[in-house]
């Protein structure tokens, strides 16, 4: 009889933990359901139908009913298409304003925790243009770079160039412009994560520099710079993969142009998409970007577990 007893109760028991665990399992998937909702309609959904329409020809004016599947034709015609080559070769352009703005920015972070007091006021200053609206600030570069009124020809000419730049309506000038934005709009965010960095380093390693009377040089080469690998490497990735989702500064000042000079992936993709009708052709150039920043984090993950290793 107390055999029995117990092990009534210790089955009681068990269905009591059963049916708690799930409980507590039906109410974490009903909090995490908006989320997981949201994930599937705004991400998800649109990824597969994206994959989809790579593979038709389709002027979405027309409706669904205008879908023709044409296959891989749309990737065949992409890698023939000197348009689509150009916005990819002035994407790589691009790429070279990442090492300046972390070059800019490493440096700045330095003087700022070395040698500034108020560092979070000067964190605020140097942040703001990353938060600022890209249609204000691209605007605001509009009118200092005017070929003829703008304030930095104005300044070159009275320096005595008689023919400066004309800056985003010039073929020549016009990317290097857009670098230059880029440039100063991502400081800020690149300067915070260096400073993050820098207060994590610890002062001892700065201190038996000092007392083997390493120079300021000696100490930034051997303990600055190895010890803000993880942070280095980190800005790299993230300015890469930013660089190839530039639209908004280019949307606004020069469409593109001029002769296609600034013309680069995202908005290449927008101008097939929305500006010539090619739906499915536009899908096929958003795979291949999709594959390109894949790879790039791909190549992220790998760099981190290999430094973690090392």
């Amino acid at each position: 009889m107390e055999r029995s007893a117990s092990q009534s109760t210790a089955s009681s028991q068990s269905k009591s933990w059963l049916s708690t665990t799930a409980k507590e399992t039906i109410a974490g998937y009903l909090f995490a359901a908006p989320m997981l909702i949201g994930l599937t309609i705004f991400i998800l959904i649109p990824m597969v139908s994206l994959f989809f329409i790579s593979l038709t020809k389709w002027n979405f004016i027309q409706g669904f009913r205008g879908v023709e599947m044409i296959g891989l034709d749309n990737f065949r015609h992409l890698f023939q298409d000197k348009s689509f080559f150009v916005s990819m070769l002035n994407n790589i352009k691009l790429l070279l304003a990442v090492p300046f703005t972390l070059l800019f920015s490493l440096v700045i972070a330095i003087v700022v925790d070395e040698k500034v007091y108020f560092k979070s006021f000067f964190k605020i200053i140097y942040f703001m243009p990353y938060i600022s609206s890209v249609v204000a600030v691209a605007i605001v570069f509009q009118i200092l770079f005017h070929p003829s009124q703008g304030p930095v020809n104005g300044f070159l000419m009275s320096l005595g160039v008689t023919n400066p730049p004309k800056w985003l309506a010039d073929p020549t000038y016009a990317l290097p412009s857009i670098m230059m934005i880029t440039v100063w709009t991502s400081i800020g965010f690149n300067m915070v994560v260096y400073l993050a960095g820098l207060q994590s380093i610890p002062k001892d390693l700065y201190e038996a520099a000092d007392i083997d009377g390493a120079s300021s040089w000696r100490k930034f080469r051997s303990i600055t710079v190895p010890m803000l690998s993880p942070t280095t490497f980190f800005l790299l990735i993230t300015g890469i993969i930013y660089s190839f989702k530039t639209f908004d500064l280019i949307a606004v000042l020069t469409q593109g142009g001029p002769a296609k000079s600034t013309n680069v992936m995202v908005y290449e993709i927008y101008d097939q998409a929305f500006v010539n009708l090619k739906m499915g052709y536009a899908a096929a150039e958003s795979v291949f970007l999709f594959a390109v920043i894949l790879l790039i984090t791909g190549i992220q993950f790998w760099g981190q577990k290999k430094w973690v290793n090392y």
